[in-house]
This record gives C-alpha cells, sequence and structure tokens, in this order.
C-alpha cells in the first residue's frame, strides 16, 4: 500500500512540475525515493526468508512496472551469482524499470539499452544525474535488431556469465533473445504476450523495425506466447519459474544454478494479463477484458508458429 500511496504522490509532484521546476519540489521527490528504497530494503529482507513453490508470493514494487522488484530480490538470494551484473533492454526513461532497485539496493552494476533518447535525459536530470555517479550503469540508446544485440552489449564490456537479463521491447522480443550470445545470464525476464493464450508456441515475424502500434492499431499485437518463450529458454538451459501476477512478465533461472527452484510448465506458469490497453483505430482505449475479445481485435494477423516452423494466421 505504501508504495502505490508513494506512486501517486511522485505522479502529481511531476505534474505540478511541469514548467515550474524548484530546488524544493526536487528536494521532496528525492526523500520520497529515499522512502521508496528503505521501506523496499525491509521487503528485500523478508522476501529473503521466505520458501515458496510460488515467486507471485514475493512480489513488491519499488521501480518495477509491478512486482518484479521482489521476485527479482528473492531469486538472487536463492541462486549464486558470481557476477552482478545487468543488462535491461527497454527501459523507457528508467524512472520505471526491472533492475533500478537491483542497482540502487543491491549496488548491481550494468547496461540499460532504449530507442531514443529518454532515458539519457533522465539520467542527465537533477532526479537521475545520481545514478551515474554513484553506481556503475551505463546507458546507450539504439534500436535493438538481431543484427547488433551482442555488438551494443559486448562493447561496454560486457560478456559471458552475468547475473541478469531482463527484455522488454514490446516487440519481437523472442527473436532478440534467441540472437544473444555473448552472455549468459543467471536470471532472464522476458515479456510475454498473454493474448496469444497458452498452448502454441507463437511469435510475431521479425522486422528490424517492428512497432507495435504502427502493426496494429489494438496495441495487442506483439511479442510471443510463453510457450514459444519456454522452448526457446530451455534449448538455451533455462528452466521456467513462473510468471509475475500481473501476467506479462515470465522468469527463468539458469539451470546449472537453479538449486531445486520450481521447472514449471507453461499451463502451470501461465497467467492472464487482466490490465486492459487495448486501443480502437483512433487510439482510445476500449478497455477490452474478454479473451475471445482480445483475439477478435487481431483476427487474420500473421504469426510465426515455432513448433511447426511456419507461418499462420490468427484464427478467431
Amino acid at each position: 500500500m505504501i508504495f502505490a500511496y508513494i506512486k501517486r504522490v511522485r505522479k502529481v509532484l511531476r505534474h505540478l512540475l511541469i514548467g515550474h521546476v524548484s530546488d524544493e519540489h526536487i528536494d521532496l521527490q528525492k526523500k520520497l525515493e529515499r522512502i521508496s528504497l528503505a521501506v523496499g530494503k525491509q521487503e528485500s529482507r523478508t522476501v529473503q526468508k521466505i520458501k515458496t513453490e510460488n515467486i507471485q508470493d514475493a512480489e513488491f514494487q519499488v521501480f518495477s512496472q509491478f512486482g518484479e522488484d521482489g521476485i527479482i530480490q528473492y531469486l538472487i538470494h536463492h541462486i549464486p551469482i558470481s557476477n552482478k551484473t545487468f543488462v535491461e533492454l527497454g527501459v523507457g526513461n528508467y524512472e520505471e524499470s526491472n533492475t533500478r532497485f537491483l542497482l540502487m539496493n543491491n549496488n548491481w552494476k550494468g547496461l540499460i539499452v532504449n530507442q531514443g533518447t529518454e532515458h539519457l535525459e533522465y539520467l542527465q536530470s537533477e532526479m537521475g544525474k545520481s545514478l551515474r555517479y554513484l553506481h556503475q550503469l551505463e546507458a546507450v540508446s539504439s534500436y535493438i535488431t538481431k543484427k547488433n544485440v551482442n555488438e551494443i552489449i559486448s562493447q561496454t564490456g560486457i560478456r559471458g556469465d552475468i547475473g541478469l537479463l531482463s527484455i522488454d521491447l514490446d516487440g519481437v522480443d523472442y527473436w532478440i533473445f534467441e540472437a544473444i550470445t555473448t552472455i549468459s545470464p543467471r536470471i532472464l525476464i522476458i515479456e510475454y504476450d498473454s493474448v496469444f493464450g497458452d498452448t502454441k508456441a507463437i511469435t510475431v515475424p521479425y522486422k528490424d523495425d517492428f512497432d507495435r502500434r504502427v502493426e496494429h492499431y489494438s496495441n495487442l499485437y506483439f511479442g510471443a506466447s510463453l510457450k514459444a518463450l519456454c522452448l526457446l529458454a530451455k534449448k538455451k538451459g533455462y528452466i521456467f519459474v513462473g510468471s509475475n501476477s500481473a501476467g506479462n512478465n515470465a522468469f527463468f533461472v539458469r539451470k546449472d544454478v537453479a538449486r531445486g527452484l520450481p521447472n514449471l510448465t507453461t499451463k502451470q506458469g501461465y497467467v492472464k494479463n487482466l490490465y486492459r490497453e487495448s486501443m480502437d483505430i483512433q487510439g482510445r482505449l476500449t478497455y477490452l477484458s474478454d479473451h475471445k475479445d482480445r483475439m477478435k481485435c487481431i483476427e487474420g494477423m500473421r504469426i510465426y508458429n515455432i513448433e511447426i516452423k511456419k507461418f499462420e494466421y490468427i484464427k478467431f
């Protein structure tokens, strides 16, 4: 509850700050951030001690969109990690991300990559600039493709066995994960498209310039199904340990360091997302809840079936 309250206060402050930034406002935001970190630190101590078969029991939220901060804290305290380095692909402006609490609370180092410059601008702002000089954080602006992803990562000196990789590109995430060869993360977080269900191993076809909102107005056609990601992760030596309760992020752990963590099937770990982000052709939210209505929206769109290695079209 306290995290939700702090986030609401931050939102109000950001609104007030537009056109009128003062030292007092910045100072208040920093104090709220310190409170969030302090509460998150206590939550982290609690999470370290729990024993559970369901990673959702560990959820809490400081800087993550949902409960990913808690799940990450649970996992890093249950598996051995020698190289405390992360890579996060797709971070927005980095105010909200999967690795920021890891950076600030656990003093990990890492790389964040995002298209555009909003994350770079945030890291140069009064609120974000301390992240660069207090922590070893590298930030790169680049459109991520199969051809350049390994170079983007390796040019910062990050290679081999690392702690964590997070992929949230709202697009061709499956193909980017498949292409990554220069690092071997012990923990993998990757977004899945809940609308694609839990029975088919499918993904959107690869395009260098895939844009979720351009490909289909509904905002529902992107990424890959959970089953597709599970098959690829297994091929790369990972077990599937579960999804967050929001039903958008899947968590994997490298098999050689899993230490008895549950190895779930797709059906066991699939969570249908409940947030309603569908849009009409004018770009207005339509708040579709029913799975059939969501599927009907993207009927006829082209997908690639991983198991049979053929292109198909979504059928309602």
